[in-house]
Formats: structure tokens, C-alpha cells, sequence
């Protein structure tokens, strides 16, 4: 008799790395030293965004909320997979737990994907609308972008994870992933049924594609605004302000893209699980690396920072 679907379901089985053993230890010193460099580095661009009265604007207001949004995401996701990595055998996660991981994976990537656009708009409004600059990103603007930021995040996880966690599961599920990522989940709880699956992922792809749309708006308009300018000088000023973020938008909304929207057919369990680890782990590592040695502001104030309390001999 096939095995009966449980609407209630007490835990499920994390595969993780446990089938590929020879690179569990390996993996374990990659991924430690990866989150320890992401602690430190998105750590280091808060204490300066905060310290530094030259990186008291709108943009490094933006930067702050996302470093706090990379530490809290990594931290959701890596301890987890430290702690399997040690273990040769799957580990369970409680059903309260993958509900737990999957909905503040949710809310802060959402939250990554709004903070981006806001801080393409910021780029938009300094460049292209200069005279008005003070007014469309005042505090109490920015503000609200950032909280508007954290609710489409809440918005969004809270829809997924009802959808989802209201479907039925095997009594004894086995998800082929290092966390309760939503394909994984989703394919198990579906069961051949894709109505759940296209409506989740449907939901999914604009959330991806409409904040991704709406920094390439912005980005062509700077782009014109570029080209208008006579002074080679000054386009190269501009665009120096602009290859970071461009950068970082490439980086989250490429890997994001690829892991979410390519298709299913073709995929492999290795390949997703690889995927995904750069996606969470390795890149919000990037982010303020890319900072920091590509903007001379942010160079200038951790040299400043580090002259007032480094002592000379």
C-alpha cells in the first residue's frame, strides 16, 4: 500500500553533504572561514557607516540595513550546515524549525532584493534629479523605503509559508538540501500536484523580477544622464559611484535568476545544492568586500578610522 501523506509532519530529514562524505571536512574549513569573513567584513562597513560623518548619506544608510540583512541571513542558514557537515549521516530538522529557517530566509532575501532597488533609486535621484535630491531621499524617506523594505519581506514569507506548510508531506520526508529552501520544500509537499508549485514560483519570479526591472529603470536613465555629460571626467566620476552597487545587483540578482528561474528539467540535486551555497553563503561575503575596495569613500574612512586608533611608531 502506498505509504499515507501527513497534513501534520513531525520532522523532516535535511540531506545536506551526508552523500558526498569525502568533501564534508573540506567543506566544513571553506564554509567556517566564508561565514567568519562575512561576520567581519558586513561588521566593519556597519561600524563605519555609523562612525564615519563622510558616509552619513542615504546610500550608506541603504548599505548599513543591508549588511545587517547579510549577517542575519548567513547566520539563518551556515550554523546549520556546520553542524551537519559534521555528522556523516542526514540530520532531522524539526517541522517548527524548517517553517522557522525557510521563513526568515524569505523575509531577508525579499528585504536584499528591495534594498537594492532602493539604493538604485538613491543612485537615480543624485544623478538625474540633483535639485530635488534632499527631498526625495530625506531621513524620513529613506526610512520608510527601509521598512517598506522589511514588510514586503513579512508580506511575502508569510504567504509562502502558508501555502506551503498547509500542503500535505510524506510521512517521512527526505529533502535532497542543506536548509528549507522553498523548491525543495515545495516539490516534496506537492507531490506531482503543480498548481501549488507554479503558484508559489510564479510569486517568486516577480518578486524577483519587478525589483530587478526596476533597477535596470533606473540604471538606463543614469545611463543617459552619463552620456549627456561632455566631460569624460565627470562620466567617470559618475560611474565610479555606480560600479559598486552594479556589482552587487549582478552578483544577488544572477545567482538568484539561476537558482530560481532556470529550469527544472536538466537539474541535479549536486548542481542545486552547489548553486545555492554560493547564492547563501558565498555571496553575501562579496558584498562588502566589492565595498570596500571599489569605493574610495568607504577606503578613505576605514584609513581615517584606522590612523585615530592604530598608534604610529
Amino acid at each position: 500500500m502506498a505509504e499515507e501523506n501527513n497534513t501534520t509532519v513531525p520532522e523532516f530529514i535535511l540531506l545536506g553533504f551526508s552523500d558526498l562524505r569525502a568533501l564534508q571536512g573540506p567543506l566544513f574549513g571553506v564554509v567556517l572561514l566564508v561565514y567568519l569573513v562575512t561576520l567581519l567584513g558586513n561588521n566593519l562597513i556597519i561600524l563605519l557607516t555609523q562612525a564615519s560623518p563622510a558616509l552619513h548619506s542615504p546610500m550608506y544608510f541603504f548599505l548599513r540595513h543591508l549588511s545587517i540583512v547579510e549577517i542575519l541571513y548567513t547566520s539563518d542558514i551556515v550554523p546549520r550546515i556546520l553542524a551537519d557537515l559534521t555528522s556523516p549521516l542526514p540530520r532531522a530538522i524539526s517541522f517548527q524549525g524548517c517553517v522557522a529557517q525557510m521563513y526568515i530566509f524569505i523575509v531577508l532575501g525579499i528585504s536584499e532584493c528591495c534594498l537594492l532597488t532602493a539604493m538604485a533609486y538613491d543612485r537615480y535621484a543624485a544623478i538625474c534629479r540633483p535639485l530635488h535630491y534632499s527631498i526625495l531621499m530625506s531621513r524620513r524617506a529613506c526610512k520608510a523605503m527601509v521598512g517598506t523594505s522589511w514588510l514586503m519581506g513579512i508580506i511575502t514569507a508569510t504567504t509562502h509559508c502558508s501555502l506551503i506548510f498547509t500542503l500535505p508531506f510524506p510521512s517521512h520526508p527526505i529533502i535532497p538540501h542543506f536548509l528549507c529552501d522553498i523548491l525543495p520544500v515545495l516539490r516534496l509537499a506537492s507531490d506531482g500536484k503543480h498548481r501549488s508549485e507554479i503558484s508559489v514560483m510564479t510569486a517568486t519570479v516577480v518578486f524577483i523580477m519587478v525589483p530587478f526591472s526596476l533597477i535596470v529603470t533606473s540604471y538606463v536613465r543614469i545611463l543617459g544622464a552619463i552620456l549627456a555629460m561632455a566631460s569624460t571626467q565627470s562620466r567617470r566620476k559618475v560611474f565610479s559611484t555606480c560600479s559598486s552597487h552594479l556589482l552587487v545587483v549582478s552578483l544577488f540578482f544572477g545567482t538568484a535568476s539561476i537558482t530560481y528561474i532556470r529550469p527544472r528539467a536538466g537539474s541535479s540535486v549536486t548542481t542545486d545544492r552547489i548553486l545555492s551555497l554560493f547564492y547563501t553563503v558565498v555571496t553575501p561575503m562579496l558584498n562588502p568586500i566589492i565595498y570596500t575596495l571599489r569605493n574610495k569613500e568607504v577606503t578613505g574612512a576605514l584609513r581615517h578610522m584606522m590612523k585615530r586608533h592604530v598608534p604610529s611608531r
